[in-house]
């Protein structure tokens, strides 16, 4: 495997690069198309660039006692600027302006209480043990705060988030694209903390930004995980209506809480295990709100956000890998199925975005065995799988089948164990001795 510093960060956009670059290089397109293209990849890489150094500390998992784990940047506190804006909305209903005013006069008496500290400790005082015992109390109750901004067509992340737009219990702006993104981006947190027990995104109550209309003809959504929110692009030609995906939106969102539970590497077979997971909690998030059981879902990630006359069906199919597209102006998918497909590349991160396909196959094999809604008990597994503390950040596809075949078997017993295993056993992630 790869040690490359570009394995510690990623800019997942859910438009996999090698579709971008197909886009670009395919003479059956316009120049207009290829060049829009080619300018989405490269805000990709501007990007992802700036954030190699900062992501380091994110790759070591959660339970293996390293001192850069205990120090990963966990932001829980919304600012209180937001919360202030929430107060001065007109439109904001009273629960969420009572909770606002609530969480505001908190992180005030926080930040009083700090500096209270800070000018004992820098003029030698000790400070009485009362004081001391007077620390502001947290909430009894937490609620995550949405806030929706418009990018104005920038593709500078600087200057991220942009003008606001929406705040948490506000009405619809009559923005399609905002709309959706904060209505979305909702129901991907309501689905964690209702199957999942997972308070937002890092179990913590932390707010969700988003800002929507970023750059110009930009053809991708991705998870910024410098500025700590959700970035949407309006799309173009071929890709589009991102916002209206809650597949995409929640496979964005889950690569944050990969980042709270088990960081991945993003390189190799440990960064398609990173897409695979997001992937994974996407679709299940998709098929709750459509009240699809896994037998009857389509398991198409993205289907809505290819424009019509594109030949395909979605970006990634993870029941068949390798069959949600094939149009000559952007080539055929080329997710294998099988460990028989597997070859060491350097595109894509070591093909981060095409060999999810193979542990996303054994997900679909098994959530259908198991029968049900694939979030009941298969999603159940691949949680408790994510939160062992057993997934290293060079996590290879045997690791994880192992330690999901565990956790299927500490919850479920021997015989769904083994439907587990035969799910990996079809991909062709085996191993020499079985249970």
């Amino acid at each position: 495997m790869s040690d490359s510093p570009l394995a510690h960060t990623h800019i997942c956009g859910i438009t996999p690069p090698h579709l971008l670059k197909a886009i670009a290089a395919s003479n059956k397109n316009a120049d207009s198309h290829r060049q829009c293209a080619e300018r989405t990849l490269a805000v990709s890489q501007m990007i992802r660039t700036k954030r190699v150094e900062l992501l380091k500390t994110l790759t070591q998992p959660r339970g293996y006692g390293h001192s850069q784990a205990a120090n990963r940047p966990r932001p829980s506190i919304v600012p209180d600027h937001l919360l202030q804006a929430i107060l001065d909305s007109h439109d904001t209903d009273d629960e969420t302006k009572a909770c606002a005013k609530r969480d505001l006069e908190h992180i005030r008496s926080v930040h009083l209480a700090y500096q209270e500290t800070q000018q004992g400790s820098s003029s030698g005082e000790q400070k009485p043990m009362a004081a001391a015992a007077a620390k502001p109390k947290t909430p009894t109750t937490t609620k995550f705060y949405r806030a929706i901004y418009d990018a104005q067509n920038s593709d500078d992340e600087d200057k991220l988030p942009g003008k606001q737009l929406r705040v948490e219990g506000s009405k619809a702006t009559g923005d399609k694209n905002a709309d959706q993104a904060y209505d979305y981006s909702g129901k991907v947190l309501e689905f964690y903390k209702q199957f999942f027990n997972w308070n937002s995104i890092d179990n913590k109550g932390m707010h969700v930004t988003s800002s929507v209309h970023f750059a110009k003809n930009y053809e991708n959504a991705y998870w910024d995980p410098v500025k700590m929110q959700m970035v949407y692009g309006d799309g173009s030609d071929f890709l589009t209506n991102f916002t209206g995906c809650p597949d995409v939106i929640a496979h964005e969102m889950t690569h944050a809480v990969t980042e709270h539970t088990s960081p991945l590497d993003y390189q190799d077979q440990a960064g398609a295990l990173n897409e695979h997971v997001s992937d994974v909690f996407g679709i299940m998030c998709k098929q709750w709100i459509e009240k699809e059981t896994s037998d009857k879902a389509d398991w198409l990630i993205g289907e809505y956000c290819l424009v019509p006359g594109v030949k395909g069906v979605a970006l990634r199919s993870m029941k068949a890998p390798g069959t949600a597209y094939n149009d000559p102006r952007f080539g055929k998918d080329p997710q294998p199925d099988n460990m028989s497909g597997y070859k060491t590349m350097e595109d894509d991160n070591g093909g981060v975005h095409i060999y999810s396909g193979i542990p996303n196959k054994a997900f679909y094999l098994f959530s259908v065995a198991m029968g049900g809604y694939s979030y009941e008990k298969a999603g159940q597994v691949w949680w408790k799988t994510m939160n062992s503390g057993r997934i290293p950040a060079k996590c290879t596809f045997i690791q994880f089948a192992d330690e999901t075949v565990d956790q299927c078997q500490n919850l479920y017993g021997d015989d769904d164990a083994k439907k587990l295993r035969s799910a990996w056993d079809e991909v062709g992630v085996t191993r020499s001795s079985r249970i």
